[in-house]
């Protein structure tokens, strides 16, 4: 059975810091492309960033470059994303998710249905 599982969610004050990780099981996670993806209320599911699991391409969107850092523990199946300086407009669901066909990295990043896998997501709140 697929799993994916985030955890490390929480409320923050802008400028502060929050390390997101995931745990995934129940498929082959050697080259993989793993994302992280946000939602805010009313607003579309987005990328945030995304590391392939073979060769640890990483990719970041605009938004979060120079503030995120995309991480992955191999041996344990966990992919971690460190946010720091945060900003009432990272606030949003964070998903981890799967891609099991693209690469990913250095400015390439599937598009967010071609995601196979989906966690439930952790919440993440930043005020001002």
């Amino acid at each position: 059975q697929v799993q994916l599982a985030e955890s490390g969610g929480g409320s923050v004050q802008a400028g502060g810091s929050l390390r997101l990780s995931c745990e995934a099981s129940g498929f082959d996670y050697s080259s993989r492309c793993m994302g992280w993806f946000r939602q805010a209320p009313g607003k579309e599911r987005e990328g945030v960033a995304g590391i392939y699991t073979g060769d640890e391409s990483t990719y970041y969107a605009d938004s979060v470059k120079g503030r995120f850092t995309i991480s992955q523990d191999k041996a344990k199946f966990m992919v971690y994303l460190q946010m720091n300086n945060l900003k009432p407009e990272d606030t949003g669901m964070y998903f981890c998710a799967a891609n099991l066909v693209h690469w990913c990295g250095f400015g390439v990043f599937p598009k967010t249905g071609d995601f196979d896998y989906w966690g439930h997501g952790t919440q993440v709140t930043v005020s001002s």
